[in-house]
């Protein structure tokens, strides 16, 4: 199943909800930054979680997750747009336990408990808006629904898993976020609640290779739902020899003096997508000419 999430509504619009299949794009994540399987789970849960929140932005917004419980994994930092593109990295992608008290991959030990997971979307404006608020579970998706309750005022509920493979690759990952709308009766959060209880964890429904369809079809009710857009997901990064040419410019000439000086040439890292660009000493030059 190629990776895409869906948007819809439920309960004659009283209810928003998003869903995904991130698999490959967790996958190239993986790929990319050689993350073990606790790491992976981590990584991936907040890269879908992080997405589906790009979807509720508008054309060119973008936003950006931080998260740090103070655990061993570090910093795990995402970016996401309205197109469904989204990159990600963990300070620290070689961590893994063994697996915790209910069978899975221990992503709170990993996580941690002590710290903040922070919002920053740059929607166009001047100002970023910002919002943060203390880590409560460590498992990220209980980490999501706090912040969209207590920061935004949404009452939600956001469901990721991310399974792995014996050889580290992604065996499956998605999740879901289901949202309610001012002025929701209490009668469909009643049902929505006793739902959300009763259904599979989230991991073993990715397991049995439900589509994002279904995932939101198994809280809301085939009767309920109103599928409005789909759309493709990858991982995606915007970085490019050009842009860090640029940055090596804004250096000024005598930094880049100094590198040409020192080792005749430089090499940049893009911390998202583990991409390296050479400079050569030519090349350098030609920046140099540039450098105010």
């Amino acid at each position: 199943m190629e990776d895409y999430l869906v948007k819809a509504i439920a309960y004659s619009g009283q209810v928003r909800a998003y869903s995904v299949c991130s698999t490959e794009t967790v996958n190239e994540a993986q790929r990319r930054h050689y993350t073990w399987p606790t790491a992976s789970a981590a990584l991936g849960r907040a890269m879908t979680a992080t997405v589906m929140m790009g979807a509720m932005l508008a054309d060119e917004d973008k936003l950006t997750v931080k998260i740090n419980g103070g655990g061993p994994i570090g910093n795990i930092l995402v970016d996401s747009n309205a197109k469904g593109e989204v990159r990600g990295y963990v300070s620290n992608p070689q961590i893994h336990f063994d697996l915790n008290e209910h069978g899975k991959l221990d992503v709170k030990r990993a996580v941690g408990t002590d710290g903040m997971l922070s919002v920053v979307k740059d929607i166009g404006l001047r100002d970023f808006f910002t919002g943060q608020v203390p880590i409560v579970s460590g498992e990220l998706g209980e980490d999501f629904t706090y912040y969209f309750s207590s920061s935004e005022q949404i009452p939600s509920a956001v469901g990721v898993g991310v399974l792995v493979n014996p050889n580290n690759s992604i065996l499956a990952a998605g999740g879901f976020i289901i949202q309610l709308m001012p002025g929701t009766d209490d009668e469909t959060i009643t049902k929505i609640e006793k739902r959300l209880t009763e259904i599979p964890p989230i991991s073993k429904q990715i397991e049995k290779g439900l589509s994002p369809e279904d995932l939101l079809t198994e809280v809301l009710g085939e009767e309920q739902i109103k599928f409005l857009e789909k759309f493709p997901v990858s991982f995606t990064c915007t970085c490019s020899k050009e842009r860090f040419g640029n940055a090596i410019i804004g250096l000024g000439k005598k930094e880049i003096q100094d590198m040409l000086d020192t080792d005749g040439q430089a090499e940049t890292h893009c911390h998202f997508c583990n991409e390296k660009y050479l400079y050569t000493k030519e090349e350098l030059e030609e920046l140099k000419k540039d450098a105010n």
